[in-house]
């Protein structure tokens, strides 16, 4: 008899341990995490401003930054005005196009 009781005890006990391991589940759906608020888009006189110190614009999603030339200067949802040199140590990339700055040159005739 004392055997069936310690039995009984440790299955017991052995599933108040499984119980308390269970997850709890909710009856409210879960919430989804908040995207962290962008920075307001730069006014003219930012950009302007940037312009005058040589900064680049950084687009802080695709790892591209831009020259004052570019069409996209100052423009895009999430970025920041920084040097050029502490955008490439950042990882950034130059944008593939200047902003229409530089010409292309018809190849020499041979």
């Amino acid at each position: 008899m004392k055997l069936l009781s310690i039995l009984a005890l440790g299955l017991i006990l052995g599933a108040s341990v499984v119980m308390a391991q269970a997850p709890a589940q909710s009856t409210t759906p879960a919430t989804k995490a908040a995207k962290p608020a962008s920075a307001p888009a730069p006014s003219a006189a930012d950009i302007a401003n940037a312009k005058t110190k040589g900064l680049v614009w950084a687009n802080l999603n695709t790892k591209v930054y831009h020259y004052s030339t570019d069409s996209t200067y100052g423009t895009t949802k999430n970025g920041k005005f920084m040097t050029e040199a502490d955008a490439k140590a950042a990882g950034y990339r130059a944008a593939k196009t200047g902003g229409g700055s530089k010409k292309s040159t018809p190849p020499a005739a041979k």
